[in-house]
């Protein structure tokens, strides 16, 4: 078992930092790779992350040729075999983004067989969006002794409003309708830059997809679509996380290649809170003085609100900030866990259903803690950088699906950090 340990107090980060390809944005792209009857499809600037060796063998489970050069970061994936129609329970049950694969196989197969998914802790995620939308595209769908069936011999075009902007969903349905029966509209569909990315990914191997990034996409079906090769967009969410950093220790980071558009809701309350941040032609630099950071309110929404998966690390920057901020959560419930860590190193705070109160600006002190899921493990580490004393982060488990190398990315940035090997404790 690994630990991180953090000597904290006096970590100033200072310096540059890279970031890798998008997890978010990945693992529905791996998805999409089944849709391709011809052709190999290359993913380039791929993060080296558990999810993605998952997700990887999710696919080959259907029959694909995966191979992934981790030097490199480039994926291959050759889907022009028969695809199977079940979607490996083994994997499926690790990662609740697998679910994605269902839209794929069914437009692909006309059959599809995915175990329910498992994965985080984070709240219910139901998936009856992606069903509901399935169906309205004329899917037979039944769910017996752990697994979701989908039947349609050619899904048809249909117009899908869905209830709520859900990523998920928006992916499943997206590349379920590229190979549909005529034309399909989704409304109220997510807007995040992985949706984006994926339509790009999609049109590259001869899809027609338009409005991707607004409130409305339309798919027009084609008869089959082909490999292409495709550049991952950049982890919004690691840029944000070392944005967090540098403000948090009073430093001055630049984040190489970060997109300023992407990070727009974070930027703004970075601005609100008295942090300097400023696009230069390599990335986004952001300079921080502690004594000039001031309390905000926040309050998650899906894009383009405050994003929900910066919600752990951005309660870590309000420990610094002197006054009493407010976190509203509204987008997954049971996503405070992290706090009851926090407050073994002497964070006051206070949640009252959707919405935490943090106290700023007060002494913090080392201890052990373990993460509950991978923001929270981000955002434990970077409170250990500001706490006297040694923090040590457990169950790395959860910081490995969707951070790579993250305590020596830090430690070049001049924290004292470093990650151990320590018995398995009885």
């Amino acid at each position: 078992m690994e630990k991180i340990v953090v000597q904290g107090g006096d970590n100033r980060l200072v310096g540059s930092v890279n970031i890798e390809g998008a997890k978010n944005a990945v693992l529905p792209l791996l998805a999409a790779t089944i849709l391709a009857s011809k052709g190999k499809t290359v993913l380039q600037n791929v993060p080296i992350l558990s999810d993605v060796f998952t997700m990887n063998q999710v696919v080959r489970g259907l029959n694909a040729k995966v191979d992934f050069d981790e030097e490199g970061h480039v994926i291959e994936v050759d889907a022009t075999g028969d695809i199977t129609e079940e979607a490996p329970y083994k994997y499926v049950s690790k990662m609740r983004a697998s679910i994605v694969v269902l839209g794929p196989i069914l437009a692909r197969v006309g059959h599809a067989k995915v175990s329910m998914p498992g994965g985080c802790t984070i709240g219910s995620r139901p998936i009856d969006l992606h069903l509901k939308g399935l169906e309205a595209m004329g899917a037979k769908i039944s769910q017996t002794a752990g697994y979701i069936e989908a039947k349609a011999e050619r899904l048809h075009g249909a117009h899908i409003y869905m209830d709520f902007p859900s990523v998920g969903a928006t992916q499943n349905l997206m590349m379920a309708a590229t190979l549909a029966d005529g034309v399909t509209v989704i409304e109220n569909a997510a807007r995040e830059p992985e949706i984006v990315d994926l339509a790009i990914l999609l049109n590259e191997m001869g899809a027609k997809v338009k409005g991707a990034g607004t409130e409305t996409i339309t798919v027009t079906g084609v008869e089959e679509l082909h490999g292409t090769t495709h550049n991952v967009v950049q982890d919004r969410i690691e840029a944000g996380t070392f944005m967090v950093a540098a403000a948090m220790t009073g430093g001055d980071v630049l984040i190489r290649d970060a997109v300023w558009e992407h990070n727009r809701p974070l930027i703004a309350k970075l601005l609100e809170m008295g942090v300097e941040v400023t696009e230069e032609s390599e990335g986004i630099r952001v300079r921080s003085q502690l004594e000039n950071l001031k309390a905000v309110h926040v309050k998650t929404l899906p894009h383009p609100g405050f994003p929900t998966d910066m919600q752990a690390q951005f309660t870590a920057l309000m420990t610094v900030a002197k006054g009493e901020s407010t976190m509203v959560e509204t987008v997954f419930e049971n996503r405070f866990q992290h706090l009851e860590e926090m407050r073994r190193m002497g964070l006051h705070s206070e949640i009252i259903r959707d919405t935490a109160r943090i106290v700023g600006g007060q002494a913090l002190q080392g201890a052990e803690v373990l993460s509950t899921d991978l923001r929270a493990s981000a955002a434990l580490v970077l409170t250990g950088l500001v706490a006297q004393g040694e923090t040590v982060v457990g169950k790395l488990v959860h910081l490995d699906r969707g951070c790579y190398r993250f305590h020596e990315k830090l430690a070049q940035l001049g924290a004292k950090i470093q990650r151990i090997e320590v018995k398995d404790e009885e």
